[in-house]
């Protein structure tokens, strides 16, 4: 067994890319399927932790906005529509599964205060032991430059940290990190594992993004190195493709996994 197979609590980002269409508004069948997989895992003895991007996306389809807007106050109303039809779509759906489902929004500044930070382990702490999904995303609506985390990619590692999770999963519009960038080069390869994130593997996601999303390949980097020296693996796996989650607990070798530091207090 691997570490994904032995795994008891998991954190799992789905990014923007993967739930939305390009106009902004829900991927319903997509959405379906991962809640489906989710439920199943869940099922099994997982605890599971959500960390679901999409707000501003799906805030702007359901303004009928053209484009994502570049301001700030506009930004803050499409998260606050967008965050009530992503998670009344989360509850109904779990709920078809018997699963209850928790909002957690988060900001940068709980986690720099050490009260703050305690009172935020705690509610995790509860709410898994009640049973229910936390679904985690940045409180768009009244972050700003001060106390926002910037993207879910670090947000994730952050909570799987707080939470004491084994394993984090990035579910993205990239089957994993590659030698180079895939959309303009054909010839790259997939890169099974990173045993150490090295200035070389950070030039690599440099060249990589997405359009729907606020990060990109290197927001990912700088989530596995959160992750690993925390001593959580992790991996990026294709959000297109949501079995993936099966076969990457069931031990198959799916996507990029980042193998977590462990006994090398000299960080070797």
């Amino acid at each position: 067994m691997n570490c994904f197979q032995e795994s008891r609590r998991i954190v799992i980002k789905i990014g923007s890319s993967t739930l939305t269409h390009k106009s902004g508004h829900i991927n319903i069948r997509r959405m379906e399927q991962i809640v489906k997989i989710l439920s199943d895992i869940h099922n099994s003895g997982k605890d599971l932790i959500l960390v679901s991007s999409g707000a501003i996306a799906v805030g702007v389809g359901k303004l009928g906005l053209r484009e994502r807007p570049s301001d700030t106050a506009s930004k803050q109303a499409a998260a606050a529509v967008g965050q009530c039809e992503l998670m009344y779509l989360y509850d109904k759906m779990f709920a078809e599964y018997n699963h209850s489902v928790s909002q957690v929004l988060m900001t940068r500044d709980i986690i720099e205060d050490e009260h703050r930070k305690q009172n935020a382990m705690n509610a995790f702490r509860r709410l898994i032991d009640f049973g229910t999904i936390p679904i985690v995303n940045e409180n768009d609506t009244v972050a700003v430059d001060e106390i926002e985390f910037g993207d879910n990619d670090t947000l994730s590692a952050i909570v799987a940290k707080l939470t004491g999770a084994d394993v984090l999963v990035l579910m993205s519009d990239i089957d994993g990190l590659y030698s180079g960038n895939p959309r303009t080069n054909p010839d790259v390869q997939l890169i099974p594992k990173v045993e150490k994130i090295t200035p070389e593997i950070e030039s690599i996601a440099e060249e990589a993004g997405s359009s729907r999303g606020t990060g990109g390949m290197i927001t990912k980097i700088h989530a596995a190195q959160i992750a690993v020296e925390a001593g959580i693996d992790m991996a990026i796996i294709n959000g297109e493709h949501p079995e993936q989650l099966y076969q990457l607990f069931d031990g198959e070798t799916v996507g990029t996994h980042f193998t977590a530091r462990r006994n090398d207090p000299e960080g070797e």
